[in-house]
């Protein structure tokens, strides 16, 4: 997901199927074949699957580490294949709720509903339909906790967030945020069937971290939502307070992530990558800081750097809470 979910940059490949092809003309096996490719790679691209593969990267490693071994298959093919289409669904919802502002910032303009390749009532639809077969697949194959706890997240996402939260306040993707932190509660319960104390530190992890982590993208791409009149936090203040308040919850992401250790009883493997990776995380913050205190603003700030080992801080974190308890 993005805005103020779990983000990674998309690519014109990502982000820009194949222009809406017409009626063909008879005979035209070939080019039929081509409009349909175009029209699944449309669809699939409205589920935004690149996001997605961060969303499973704090989803699966939680099942190792609520189990303490290797999860059997099957639980972890039907997490997988749920998890996915809950989050496609939301990402189709929010494409359409947001294709007026997707078609002011060129981030954006090239998803499938700005760019026209999928109507705004397809896109509508074809999120419904994945909600509801999400939320079933979820229930009958995983536990109907797991598939509660995804129907919330997708519900908060989308109503809350895109809806509410993300044109009104700066603040948008602090609580906006909450709904990319779903999934650490979901990979515990599909493993348990209940939730504990474990994944909710990782649960707050997420939550703390989505703010440096989406506030350093959109210091890159102010200019975009300046255009498209959404009020996130580099658009509001001054790069100086943008970057401090960045520093603020990567402490706060780093500290939280300690707690993991003796609450989810990890062994040693954990609390020492936690803490080289928040080291790195900070040094990294930091820098943005003292970038931003020099008088550089907008890109000269290298935002990007800080959002990329961002993602990779989440990756490696939850690859190291679910390798630890496997070592001993």
């Amino acid at each position: 997901m993005e805005d103020g979910l779990l983000t990674t940059v998309e690519t014109p490949a990502a982000t820009a199927p194949s222009r809406a092809v017409g009626p063909l003309p008879e005979g035209r096996s070939g080019d039929r074949g081509g409009h349909a490719a175009a029209v699944v790679k449309a669809y699939v691209a409205l589920t935004k699957p690149r996001i997605i593969e961060l969303l499973l990267i704090t989803t699966i490693p939680v099942m190792f580490l609520a189990l303490r071994h290797v999860p059997p298959l099957w639980p972890v093919i039907a997490v997988t294949v749920g998890g996915y289409l809950s989050a496609g669904s939301a990402n189709a919802l929010n494409c359409y709720v947001d294709r007026d502002i997707d078609a002011e910032m060129r981030r954006t303009r090239r998803r499938p509903v700005p760019a026209a390749s999928v109507t705004p009532h397809n896109a509508l639809v074809f999120g419904l339909v994945l909600g509801v077969v999400s939320t079933l697949w979820l229930g009958l194959f995983v536990n109907w906790l797991s598939s509660g706890l995804a129907l919330a997240a997708n519900a908060f996402y989308v109503l809350v967030y895109t809806m509410v939260l993300k044109r009104r306040t700066p603040q948008n993707i602090v609580w906006g945020g909450a709904a990319g932190c779903f999934p650490a509660l979901i990979g515990w319960t599909a493993a348990t069937g209940k939730l504990a104390w474990a994944p909710v530190v990782l649960f707050m992890v997420v939550f703390l971290w989505t703010p440096p982590h989406f506030w350093a993208l959109a210091i890159r791409y102010k200019e975009d939502y300046a255009a498209a009149k959404v009020p996130m936090l580099p658009v509001v203040a001054p790069a100086r307070e943008v970057t401090r308040q960045i520093v603020w919850y990567s402490y706060a992401t780093v500290a939280c992530s300690l707690l993991l250790g003796p609450i989810g009883h990890t062994g040693l493997v954990y609390p020492i990558a936690a803490a080289v990776l928040g080291v790195v995380f900070l040094v990294e913050a930091h820098r943005l800081d003292l970038r931003a205190r020099s008088g550089k603003d907008g890109a000269e700030l290298l935002p990007m750097r800080l959002f990329h080992f961002s993602n990779m801080y989440l990756a490696l974190l939850f690859v190291a809470a679910a390798v630890s308890p496997l070592v001993g």
